[in-house]
């Protein structure tokens, strides 16, 4: 099958889903239907599907991702041993685990289209990922804290690991509470990760953008987490702080000289 061949074909299945959708026409346009495919899997609740579905949407965000081009940490030069600093799309980097910005249902955005990391991660790893959350928070009876984290597989995406956090959200005055629940973020991934024998992770800017925690403030708290834990510890996980921003770069590089 071709990407478009695959890609009406998800479309096509993902509309007889839902009995509101039977009337939709799909667009002749290749992105307007890259965007109602993005559309349909961001709305889709968490349920399994049947293999057919799966191998072809596999496929399909496999070949999507290729085409966006993959970067392997490996080919990233340190900053500091064990640190690297890389601006680029998240869900096109190779490492052991990426980490996603999550909010407290931990079943990735449902906003279609969104601009968030939560809602790239999700539409780009595939439907199984959100499932797989929801088994996850089903067992825990519960939303997730603040600070916390949950570890599942990365299904398309390049890595072998997602590991989700739920980091503050800053409401008015930036709080000490907010900065010390920012800092949890950061050793609970990293403690989750070397428990499930991680040997690189990358970072995004959790809870900068949607969550408004200033980016200098969260970046410094990043930083100085990481390094006290990789002392304290004396872990030799190879960290990388991924960014999307050119400020959020440039505050990254500062920091880490």
């Amino acid at each position: 099958m071709t990407q478009q061949e695959r890609r009406i074909f998800l479309i096509t299945a993902l509309l007889k889903e839902e009995p509101k959708y039977k009337d939709m026409d799909i667009p002749k346009n290749t992105s307007e239907q890259k965007r109602l495919l993005r559309t349909l899997f961001n709305l889709r609740m968490p349920k399994k599907a049947g293999k057919d579905f799966i191998q072809i949407q596999d496929e399909y965000l496999r070949e999507e991702i290729a085409g966006k081009g993959i970067t392997d940490y490996g080919s990233i030069a340190p900053l500091k041993e064990g640190i690297y600093l890389w601006r680029g799309d998240i869900t096109t980097l190779r490492c052991d685990a990426i980490v996603n910005a999550a909010n407290s249902q931990m079943l990735g955005c449902f906003c279609p289209c969104h601009g968030c990391i939560d809602n790239a991660i999700h539409t780009y790893a595939g439907i199984e990922l959100r499932f797989a959350c929801a088994q996850l928070m089903n067992e825990q009876q519960c939303g997730e804290s603040t600070g916390k984290a949950k570890i599942t597989l990365a299904y398309n995406l390049p890595g072998k690991y997602v590991i989700h956090t739920v980091g503050p959200i800053v409401r008015g005055k930036l709080t000490k509470n907010d900065e010390e629940q920012l800092s949890s973020c950061y050793i609970s991934c990293l403690e989750l990760a070397e428990k499930n024998n991680v040997k690189s992770i990358a970072f995004c800017c959790i809870s900068t953008g949607e969550f408004h925690f200033p980016n200098d403030k969260a970046a410094k708290i990043a930083v100085d987490t990481v390094q006290e834990y990789k002392k304290k510890t004396n872990s030799k996980i190879e960290v990388i702080f991924n960014v999307f921003k050119q400020i959020d770069y440039e505050i990254y590089r500062e920091l880490l000289g």
